[in-house]
């Protein structure tokens, strides 16, 4: 196995408040014995949650390629405060005997296998119980297959439940797994409202308000954390479900907020909308492009309401549309719009302003919410050119609020005017690229879109400068989705937030008291500050692409950036070896000089850039741990040997040893000095809080901060 220990990841859930980990793994008993690699066909995980009692069953496969047999016994941290019961561990249909022991006897056995394996991955199960069971065999050529049942009641903050899985297999197994799933199903007798995942992208189902499914299915997959889940239940029609982190009482908190409607709304609960279509159909889109943009039409014209306005606008040199004015979306009304988009056809020049002057002008208060689906493939060759008076004019004209959803599509548009469109249009941007389908992205984003049930909506708390909440403009809240929020806070403490938005011309106010965490210790919500991070980091290079470079932005960057680790286009500079961290000022003219390709607009360093910088500002779930991805001006990604991500904290690999980024020079100076598996390594260890272990397992020499101290951890005296 990796780092030369026979170990492998198995996995309980912890179903804490409090960020806790658990994995089960195999070793050989015999000290002077190596487990050689086995394969894992597969792990499959069924979790089922009933009112807070979570039901596990874990199913995995072991598979001995070597020519002798392999005598092993498993191992299964305890997750730490846990009451775990009817755990049960079954090898091919027998039940494997085993005994549950405690914290003193349980931190002798993982010290006896860090000392002699002469690897610190063990050493954040320290201060954790421990079952264990009788040695079994693994035959040569053949495959073991274990099953765990167990059940365990799922810790409730307010309305928030928490669920964990851990699959931190990344430091315990050399093979990636064949196959990975995890399926789960909630029931409540409160309705389910909010369900969100920080850690893996988990489809989810809804069949109804008490309940709900999720799933996530991968192989050839080495997962780098553990499975979060978080479920809100609320009886209100918008449920509101808060998760805060404050890391220290000098440091100001940040906080997560999910907002989601009812599952199942009445129709008279949907608003009626109105969509405008405007389609580029310059000769550019001739062939595939314009064939695939007709069938985007078709898709929505084919899934609008009864009570929905829409028109259609097409563009070239000049600007044509379907009807003078908005239509109801009636049968006969539909009919002849779909005879329309079957005759359009590619050709002419590429006037942008005008259609988006049309557009805007079409659109009359009503106290419904607009939404304009605007696509171009290429730069504005016709009519106003001049960047800024095409965005100026659209927003001068967007006198009802309207959402500007715009599609560039190939790499021949100008990217940054497309995004100063939708930024002052209250919308999003989004790339085809030259290889991709256009119709599926609109379609995506008109599902999304396709069922408002608020719109212009406000979020506010008492007490709390939400100047720094990201999205900075709140989109609508649909039918089926999610309003993902992160902010920062200062003031610790019960606070009410207040969501409010129009339901046609009335406004709905919706209330919840929520904490404001003061803990000021690890928790399983420490994720929240990282996103926070990661989106600001996108808002900041957002403010320099539409508005210029400034000396407080850029030293803001490269802060954010070198604390968690956000490698940006620009700021992937410091995962080189040779670069100073702690310099700021040279960081900082580093910065400045990458951030002048920005100055590139179109092609495939324009658009990449573009669809870079929205990812971040559209983030809903941080960066994974273990080693980080860089991501260069195209748009493509590099996984990184220098730069590693655990927990909340990022290290470098400078100088032959991984520095902790949260390391300042003067601390440096101060280090304790401890050699790596040494009894004094292994004091300081039993001493430190079991959250703070996670932090050393990397291997080689480590800088690093822990519990208020900083140590230097050599190999050598």
């Amino acid at each position: 196995m990796s780092r030369g220990i026979g170990l492998f990841v198995m996995g309980i859930v912890a179903l804490l408040s409090t960020e806790v980990r658990a994995d089960g793994f195999l070793i050989a008993p015999k000290e002077n014995r190596t487990l050689g690699l086995y394969s894992v066909p597969f792990h499959h995980v069924d979790i089922k949650i009933n009112d807070q009692v979570a039901k596990v069953q874990v199913n995995q496969a072991f598979y001995n390629p070597q020519s002798h047999e392999l005598e092993v016994e498993y191992l299964f941290p305890l997750p730490e405060d846990a009451a775990v019961d009817s755990f049960v561990m079954m090898v091919d249909g027998r039940e494997m005997p085993g005994k549950i022991l405690d914290r003193d006897e349980a931190r002798r056995i993982y010290e006896g296998i860090v000392r002699s394996k002469k690897d610190p991955a063990l050493l954040e199960y320290m201060g954790r119980g421990l079952f264990k069971t009788s040695v079994f065999p693994l035959p040569p050529g053949q495959q073991r297959q274990v099953t765990i049942t167990y059940s365990q009641l799922c810790r409730q903050e307010y309305d928030v439940v928490h669920l964990v899985y851990p699959l931190t297999t990344e430091k315990f197994s050399a093979q990636p797994l064949q196959e990975l799933k995890i399926t789960g199903q909630i029931t409540s007798r409160q309705a389910i409202k909010n369900i969100y995942s920080p850690s893996l992208p988990v489809t989810i189902t809804r069949p109804d308000e008490n309940t709900a499914q999720f799933s996530y299915e991968q192989r050839q997959v080495l997962p780098r954390e553990d499975f979060h889940l978080y479920y809100g239940v609320s009886a209100d029609d918008v449920g509101l479900s808060l998760l805060s982190y404050r890391p220290s009482s000098a440091e100001p908190g940040y906080f997560l907020l999910l907002a989601s409607p009812k599952v199942k709304q009445t129709d008279s609960a949907v608003l009626p909308k109105t969509v405008l279509l405007v389609l580029d159909q310059s000769g550019s889109m001739s062939g595939q492009k314009i064939e695939q943009a007709k069938a985007s039409l078709r898709f929505i014209l084919d899934r609008l309401r009864p009570e929905d306005n829409f028109n259609i606008i097409t563009y070239s040199s000049e600007v044509s549309v379907f009807k003078e004015e908005l239509q109801a979306a009636n049968s006969a009304s539909l009919n002849e719009a779909r005879q329309y988009v079957d005759r359009i056809s590619a050709g002419g020049s590429t006037n942008i302003d005008a259609a988006l002057q049309r557009a805007m002008s079409m659109l009359k208060p009503g106290g419904q919410p607009s939404y304009v689906l605007f696509l171009t493939d290429g730069l504005p060759t016709a009519g106003e050119q001049r960047e800024a008076a095409i965005a100026e004019n659209c927003q001068r004209l967007n006198q009802v609020h309207a959402r500007l959803m715009v599609f560039g599509v190939g790499d021949d548009v100008n990217a940054r005017l497309l995004d100063r469109l939708s930024t002052d249009n209250f919308g999003t941007s989004v790339y085809v690229r030259p290889a991709e389908d256009i119709e599926a992205p609109v379609a995506n984003l008109y599902s999304r879109i396709s069922d408002p049930v608020l719109s212009d909506v406000q979020l506010e708390f008492s007490g709390l400068d939400s100047s720094l909440t990201y999205p900075r403009q709140l989109p609508d809240l649909f039918r089926g989705q999610q309003l993902v929020v992160v902010g920062r806070y200062h003031q610790s403490g019960m606070m009410t937030v207040k969501l409010s938005g129009q339901v046609g011309t009335t406004r709905h106010e919706y209330l919840q008291t929520v904490q404001m965490d003061d803990r000021q210790a690890l928790t399983a919500s420490s994720f929240v500050e990282k996103l926070w991070a990661e989106r600001r980091v996108g808002y900041l290079l957002n403010e320099i692409d539409l508005h210029g470079q400034n000396k407080e932005l850029v030293d803001e960057i490269v802060r954010l950036s070198t604390r968690y680790g956000i490698l940006t286009p620009y700021t992937s500079f410091l995962a080189d070896e040779g670069i100073e961290l702690a310099d700021a000022e040279e960081n900082g003219l580093r910065l400045r000089s990458e951030l002048e390709n920005l100055g590139t607009t179109s092609g495939d360093a324009g658009v990449g850039q573009r669809a870079s910088k929205n990812g971040y500002m559209q983030k809903s779930a941080p960066a994974s741990a273990g080693r980080q991805i860089a991501v260069d001006y195209l748009g493509k990604e590099r996984e990184l040997s220098t730069v590693y991500n655990i927990g909340t904290r990022t290290y470098f690999f400078k100088s032959n040893r991984w520095i902790d980024s949260t390391v300042t020079p003067e601390q440096e100076k101060q280090a304790v000095k401890l050699v790596q598996f040494s009894d004094e390594y292994f004091e300081v260890i039993r001493q430190l809080p079991a959250s703070e272990n996670q932090y050393l397992g990397l291997e080689g020499e480590l800088l690093v901060n822990l519990a208020g101290k900083t140590y230097l951890i050599t190999v050598t005296k």
